[in-house]
């Protein structure tokens, strides 16, 4: 990684940029300064079409325009955060100003600033580097060392909203009367500009309402998420073919596979992925990934491909290592299945959200006592809780922007709620036998199965996304050896 000669300054447009320490230059010469002023082609994009879901963000602004009349609104897309010195993570938007923009830039903000009716929408960016004062060269952020900006003209032709130098947001909400709401956790300098115009109840009604209108997605957002999956579904093929090199190396082969169908095919992966063989497998949320692939053991391969656009995949499949399930594991595979194909049947319009997990945790509990694990009747021990010994886990949940979608809607909207067509969760019920466990048999220990699908809800049922992947355990292993080949 080269190192850039100056540091990145704080005010790209008026602060001159700082020499950067112990940098190998002792400066720049004025003709150098002179000579990269000039001599470059125009590169300017015209004609641009919009963004795919331009008319779905637009109508997104519509809605939160018409629940807060009268009041500015601010919708940061937060700024990067620093790894180590220099170095930063990758960039992720946040999931508001994503949903809302369709803009994924660092330092972007969207106002909706009161007008008439409704609402004037201006979205802040940084425009591109300035080559007067040297910035795109200079600047470790600059054009020459991080990649081409678009223009504020190239923004607003893509995003179909006006733009502006967000440079220059701070003064302007300093100087803002009236109420203002902000969404808070992405920019401390926006906040601070905000400070004394905010309270931390108002905007929780901000943050609580765009999560909440996420929870029906509309057809662009279905259609993304069903490309999240087909790539899921392709990262998952791709596993099983090398699963001879995971047992050569480790749990690591694994992830590395599935990452690279992420990256090529998507944005990124949607949350660390799961690759637990063994007993590592009880581990909910095994993202070590560290230990050795052995044939006889199950694999838990938990992963999502997120699209380029941040919807994301969620699928679980327990695979033996060796193409076959051993008698134990898969009479506790056919269990997980059994309570799956009993939730997802629970899944459609009109139901309450909570009656996927009751019919799946139901199932699960019937098998613990018919196992002789857990002293019944059925209705004790779900009355008490028992069964989460083993099932541990809710059965699922919402599912787009973010893995874990929609998690800051109110309980009586989501949990507490009703299915509804446009709706998209995850049913995923699991059974881990602890490998210290000594309340059940030896020959259960160290097992862990979970089946994980992602479900739409639709007018008249449901549609499983994730329909691709074989679940039935004889389909498993047929789908195994016809990859392996």
């Amino acid at each position: 990684m080269a190192e850039e000669l100056t540091p990145e300054t704080t005010d790209e447009a008026e602060e001159p940029i700082k020499q950067r320490k112990n940098g190998l230059y002792p400066g720049v010469s004025d003709e150098l300064a002179e000579s990269m002023k000039s001599g470059w082609a125009d590169t300017e994009l015209h004609g641009l079409e919009p963004i795919p879901q331009a008319e779905y963000t637009a109508a997104r602004r519509a809605a939160l325009s018409a629940r807060f009349p009268g009041e500015r609104l601010v919708i940061p897309a937060g700024n990067l955060k620093t790894r180590s010195n220099d170095t930063e993570y990758p960039f992720r938007a946040s999931v508001e100003y994503a949903y809302l923009t369709g803009n994924l830039t660092e330092d972007g903000v969207l106002v909706l600033e009161p007008k008439g009716d409704g609402h004037k929408a201006t979205i802040y960016l940084l425009p591109r580097s300035d080559r007067e004062n040297g910035e795109f060269w200079l600047s470790g952020h600059g054009e020459l060392w991080v990649g081409r900006r678009h223009s504020l003209a190239e923004a607003e032709q893509l995003y179909g909203i006006p733009a502006a130098d967000v440079r220059e947001l701070a003064d302007k909400l300093r100087e803002a009367t009236g109420p203002v709401r902000v969404v808070r956790g992405y920019d401390a300098g926006i906040e601070a500009a905000l400070t004394d115009k905010v309270t931390a109840e108002r905007d929780e009604e901000l943050r609580v309402f765009l999560s909440e209108a996420r929870l029906v997605k509309d057809a662009f957002e279905a259609d993304e998420l069903q490309k999240a999956v087909d790539s899921t579904v392709r990262g998952f093929e791709d596993v099983v073919r090398v699963l001879d090199k995971a047992e050569a190396t480790s749990e690591r082969y694994i992830e590395g596979t599935f990452f690279l169908r992420a990256r090529v095919e998507g944005n990124d992966i949607g949350y660390g992925s799961i690759c637990a063989s063994g007993a590592h497998a009880c581990t909910l949320h095994w993202v070590r990934n560290d230990g050795p692939v052995r044939s006889g053991d199950l694999l838990l391969l938990d992963a999502g491909v997120e699209t380029h656009t941040l919807y994301t995949a969620d699928v679980t499949r327990t695979l033996p290592v060796n193409g076959t399930y051993s008698e134990i594991q898969k009479k506790i595979y056919d269990a997980v299945y059994e309570a799956q194909e009993a939730g997802i049947a629970a899944v459609k319009p009109g139901a309450k959200y909570r009656d996927f997990h009751d019919a799946a945790q139901r199932v699960l509990t019937e098998k613990l006592v018919e196992w002789g694990l857990v002293e019944g009747p059925v209705e004790r021990v779900l009355e008490l809780g028992l069964q989460r010994r083993w099932t541990l886990h809710g059965t699922g949940h919402m599912l787009g922007l973010d893995v874990h979608d929609c998690a800051a809607a109110r309980t009586e909207t989501y949990v507490d709620g009703t299915l509804e067509p446009g709706m998209c969760l995850t049913v995923e019920p699991g059974l881990y036998f602890q490998a210290d466990d000594l309340t059940v048999p030896e020959e259960y220990r160290g097992i862990g199965v979970r089946i994980e699908d992602d479900i739409l809800v639709t007018e008249d049922g449901n549609k499983n996304l994730s329909a691709g992947l074989p679940r039935r355990s004889d389909e498993v292993e047929a789908w195994m050896a016809s990859l392996k080949g």
